[in-house]
């Protein structure tokens, strides 16, 4: 392999530890936040889990009268695009001791979508 090939594989590698976030559709995102809505609200109102209005920007574990799980208060990590991907690709591997059992979401475009539908309620 010539040195220009061995210097792409190694960017190649480098960038595969992180999460690849597709351009969402916040349209499509809203439709699929149904999943969610069970135990989610997009108002101020909490539900089972916290209200995500505000959400991006908010420091996790953070919403007045909702009760977090030791682990989600003690997160400390505010929630950006990159945050909530790896949080919903694998709550319980990205805040071991969540509260929120279900919730992993397999497709990374779905993801993105709803992530795209978060970023539109707003900034706290």
């Amino acid at each position: 392999m010539k040195l220009t090939q061995w210097a792409l594989a190694a960017l190649l590698v480098a960038g595969a530890g992180t999460p690849a976030l597709a351009d969402g559709d916040a349209a499509r995102g809203q439709t699929l936040f149904s999943r969610c809505s069970a135990c989610h609200t997009v108002t101020e109102q909490n539900k089972m889990g916290p209200h995500l209005s505000g959400v991006f920007g908010r420091t996790a574990g953070t919403v007045a009268g909702y009760t977090y799980s030791k682990a989600m208060a003690a997160y400390g990590k505010a929630w950006d695009e990159t945050t909530l991907d790896t949080f919903l690709t694998a709550p319980n591997k990205a805040v071991p001791g969540t509260k929120m059992a279900a919730g992993a979401i397999a497709n990374p475009q779905d993801r993105a979508d709803i992530i795209a539908y978060l970023k539109t309620l707003g900034a706290s």
